[in-house]
């Protein structure tokens, strides 16, 4: 039986995210199906892809909800994990590069 050796490398990952995300610090407007009301929100990090919400309401996962950002305006997202007062989101489309990189130049 031969034997052999081998060196490895970790690789450098994003883990399951589809782009990286940038702590942030604003308030917005939330809105969503189910009885929730609008009601504000504070963005605390955000990706061209979803963004996490420290909320006054408690969320669901799997609820669909309106998140109104300010030079945006309102984008669709997907609760993918909540935990108290505390959410996980991804947007139904991704944000606009310029518009996320003058968002994070603002709030960061």
């Amino acid at each position: 039986m031969a034997t052999f050796a081998a060196e490895f490398e970790p690789a450098q990952t994003q883990g399951r995210r589809r782009s990286p995300r940038a702590p942030v610090s604003f308030d917005a407007r939330l809105g969503g199906q189910g009885g929730m009301g609008r009601t504000l929100c504070k963005v605390v990090d955000l990706s061209l892809h979803g963004c996490r919400l420290q909320t006054y309401s408690a969320m669901k996962r799997g609820q669909t909800i309106w998140l109104n950002l300010p030079q945006i305006g309102p984008i669709a997202a997907d609760v993918m994990w909540a935990d108290d007062f505390t959410a996980g989101c991804q947007f139904h489309a991704p944000l606009n590069e310029t518009a996320f990189d003058e968002l994070v130049e603002r709030f960061a």
